[in-house]
């Protein structure tokens, strides 16, 4: 499939093994596992660091394989779900620090077009959320109001 904005067809990444089953040499419990995901993101843990601190930190290298529920499913659950989805803020705090270095640096062309093409993609990513429910209709984004919705 080709990029969205290259002239150019992208490189498949990694792949995750094929495995059915939890690991035998997984220690904790799906309960114990579904605590630690709920603790995390009490901290503040977006769904994907605590996918990769699970990983790294605690031997667990499928949250799915280990309770049956994807960390968005055990966040939904309890009520943690961010009310901008994760993805969305990724791209909302890039567009911000773009912005601060259009400010400082007002004739960098190649950054005013980058700008252009992240607006592009948080649009494009509004429209999908409002269109499956998980953003309202009335919500809106402007550069200028993004950096009061991060937070």
């Amino acid at each position: 499939m080709a990029r969205i904005h290259a002239r150019r067809k992208g490189k498949s990444g990694s792949r995750r093994p094929l495995i059915s089953e939890n690991p035998a040499w997984v220690s904790q419990s799906k309960d114990e596992v579904e605590k630690l995901v709920i603790k995390l993101a009490k901290d503040g843990f977006p769904a994907a660091k605590i996918g990769l601190v699970l990983r790294d930190e605690h031997a667990i290298p499928n949250v799915r394989l280990a309770t049956g529920m994807s960390v968005m499913e055990i966040m939904k659950e309890s009520d943690l779900t961010p009310e901008i989805p994760d993805d969305l803020t990724a791209l909302m705090r890039k567009a911000l620090n773009v912005d601060t270095h259009m400010m400082e640096n007002p004739k960098d062309n190649a950054t005013k077009r980058n700008l252009q093409l992240i607006e592009s993609r948080i649009r494009r990513l509004v429209k999908y959320y409002k269109r499956m429910g998980i953003l309202p209709d009335a919500w809106t984004y402007s550069l200028s109001t993004a950096e009061l919705q991060i937070e």
